[in-house]
């Protein structure tokens, strides 16, 4: 008989071997099942928690559209864009210019830019000069 029992219990033995690493298996399995399920929902609480100020910053935005989009356009918040050299402006200004009146004060009198009246009265000269 003992030469029987010694392969059966070396058998036994191994089963018993077998099932406690696959029970071991099973436990670190389920332990790794729960670290994994309790990753997945921090992650999914950080991307709700992140979609919504999106949503809420989405908002907020709209809002200010709606608010820009009801307001009067304001006038005075761009400057009008003033009328160049008409004709008479124009010879009033080479008038002046023969009195003798810095292209400064020509601008400021007739209210036209510095660099129109200064554009003109070298268009003259040459004028001037080819006659």
């Amino acid at each position: 008989m003992s030469q029987l029992a010694l392969p059966f219990a070396v058998l036994c033995g191994l089963t018993l071997a077998g099932l406690g690493a696959s029970l071991f298996g099973l436990f670190w399995m389920q332990r790794t099942a729960r670290s994994a399920a309790a990753r997945a929902e921090a992650r999914q609480a950080e991307n709700e928690a992140a979609i919504q100020a999106v949503r809420n910053e989405a908002e907020s935005c709209v809002r200010q559209l709606r608010e820009i989009r009801q307001e009067p356009p304001r006038s005075g918040a761009f400057a009008q864009a003033q009328p160049g050299l008409n004709l008479s402006k124009r010879s009033q200004a080479l008038r002046m210019h023969r009195r003798g009146d810095t292209p400064e004060q020509i601008a400021s009198t007739l209210g036209v830019p510095l660099q129109e009246v200064e554009l003109l009265l070298k268009v003259h000269r040459i004028v001037v000069a080819a006659l």
